[in-house]
């Protein structure tokens, strides 16, 4: 098999062997898919569970203004659909491609089997689903909480990733469009410019080829604990 139709980059299952890996991979339906093409639709019938293999695809929602709502981005080695894998439910999601990408489909039966089999691979999974629910309870406490501005700030702070270059800087690479900023908190395009354009003439947001660079970290941080503290 090709180094993309393996599951041996998958994270879920790094702690199985190659044999192991090689069973699975060949139990798995493999497909490639070309850049916004659609895998699965929000509220579709269907229990298998998806891995990506190469390239990276995007989780979203619709709400009820008919606006997209970004949930996460998936790259490769991660995975999608084990919630309709685990309980039979309808999809709770669309994935669309963000690039061109090689997706593996597990059928829930295999899947279920898997968990039984290596309790390395139940772990990850419970440890995941914990993490997506600690995720989504900071996401409705900042609607619940933030206003706009303030939850662009949240925003910036959870894609960033530490600044080898400044010590309490960070960096957001590749550095999200306006609008995709606006998608995964719902809000308008024009509401995100003008809040980072506020934050560049702060002196703590820039842009430069490839990158947000966010000049002081602890600064955001702390202009969100003011805005909790003014609530």
């Amino acid at each position: 098999m090709t180094a993309t139709r393996s599951l041996a980059k998958i994270a879920l299952f790094r702690q199985l062997d190659a044999q192991a890996l090689q069973r699975l991979s060949l139990r798995c339906f493999w497909r490639d898919v070309g850049a916004k093409e659609w895998i699965i639709e929000y509220s579709n019938e269907g229990t298998e569970i998806f891995f990506v293999t190469g390239g990276e695809v995007r989780a979203m929602i619709q709400s009820v203004a008919g606006r997209d709502v970004i949930l996460t981005d998936i790259q490769a080695g991660g995975w999608f659909g084990e919630i309709s894998a685990l309980d039979g439910q309808p999809r709770s999601a669309s994935i669309r491609a963000l690039t061109n990408a090689t997706i593996a489909r597990m059928s829930a039966a295999v899947f279920w089997e898997v968990l039984h089999q290596h309790p390395s691979v139940s772990d990850q999974i419970l440890k995941q689903m914990a993490a997506r629910v600690r995720t989504l309870t900071e996401r409705i406490n900042e609607f619940s909480s933030l206003d706009v501005r303030h939850r662009i700030y949240a925003e910036l702070l959870r894609l960033s990733r530490p600044d080898p270059a400044n010590k309490i800087g960070a960096i957001i690479s590749p550095p999200p469009s306006h609008s995709d900023i606006a998608a995964r908190i719902s809000t308008r395009r024009e509401m995100v410019t003008r809040e980072l354009k506020v934050l560049e003439r702060a002196g703590l947001l820039t842009r430069r080829r490839g990158a947000y660079v966010i000049s002081n970290k602890h600064g955001l941080i702390q202009r969100l604990e003011d805005a909790r503290e003014a609530d």
